[in-house]
């Protein structure tokens, strides 16, 4: 593997976010990564909590030359986020592979836009239920841990893109705790690439929001905070609710939740929820939303 050929087509991101912006308090008004340059004209893959509601998007390459972006897009059901180059970057496009065939053991480069990488491999394959109302059903995880790990590129051994860093998390196996990295697979970004570009004309329809933020514990849907003016702040949802069932259907875990919210019609659509407070049960109707109506747009610079 060519490691200094992989490493030239990995640019590092910095995004400045207004501070009335409605991620500014949860992420930042500036935000530090990686990107991975996958078309010949400048267009880059990133990760999207780098470029959501972004003013200014900054691109710099491996010798230190610094390039306008522009934030394209951002897919919420993947993660992904895109950047269009604003000036010529003349770099190489990284060869974009399967991730489907990527398997457990394998070895892998996980590489950043400062010139840091880390030889490691992949150790699970597996569904991963975010607390902000994500889901992806075969998230990669790898280590070790990159300490720079946000648009970080993974690479398999053949040289080729299969992922982009998302989380670091840690892992507990035979009683030893590890530090690893959640990356998201490269084949979900085949499917909705040519929507991302023509700004969302051929994107999937967007899913019900409700602005809350949750974990699971002990198979528990546990409410850990809910968005100020958000849907479930509206409703009444509280931190320290249970969720215990959607409609009549019983809720088995954070991913189940999110498939029946999801499954409950459009952004919009009323979402009968029974929850226990304090001990006692209680049922909410939540009218949920589109989260990119609370977000800013992208501009052109």
């Amino acid at each position: 593997m060519d490691i200094e050929k992989i490493m030239r087509s990995v640019v590092a991101v910095r995004a400045s976010i207004p501070e009335d912006a409605f991620t500014a308090e949860t992420l930042g008004t500036r935000r530090e990564g990686s990107g991975v340059v996958i078309r010949e004209n400048g267009l880059v893959l990133t990760i999207g909590y780098l470029l959501t509601e972004a003013d200014e998007v900054w691109l710099t390459r491996h010798d230190g030359r610094v390039v306008p972006g522009h934030a394209l897009a951002y897919d919420q059901q993947s993660g992904f986020g895109l950047v269009q180059a604003l000036a010529p970057l003349d770099l190489p496009a990284l060869p974009i592979g399967d991730s489907d065939t990527a398997s457990v053991g394998e070895a892998i480069v996980f590489a950043d836009g400062e010139g840091q990488f880390v030889r490691g491999t992949i150790v699970a394959k597996q569904e991963f239920a975010g607390y902000w109302e994500y889901l992806l059903e075969e998230a990669i995880f790898i280590t070790p841990a990159h300490p720079s790990w946000g648009g970080a590129a993974l690479v398999d051994s053949e040289g080729q893109l299969i992922g982009i860093g998302s989380l670091r998390l840690q892992m507990s196996r035979s009683g030893e705790v590890t530090d690893i990295n959640m990356v998201v697979p490269i084949n979900l970004l085949r499917p909705i690439l040519d929507g991302l570009l023509h700004q969302g004309e051929f994107s999937p329809p967007p899913r019900p929001w409700l602005g809350a933020y949750s974990a699971e514990a002990n198979g528990d849907v546990v409410v850990m905070s809910v968005t100020e003016n958000g849907p479930a702040a509206k409703a009444g949802l509280r931190r320290g609710d249970i969720i215990s069932e959607i409609r009549d259907g019983e809720v088995e875990g954070l991913a189940d939740f999110y498939r029946k919210v999801w499954d409950s019609g459009p952004p919009g659509a009323e979402i009968p929820m029974r929850v226990l407070r304090d001990g006692r049960e209680a049922w909410l109707r939540i009218r949920s939303a589109d989260r990119n109506d609370f977000l800013r747009k992208p501009q052109l610079q």
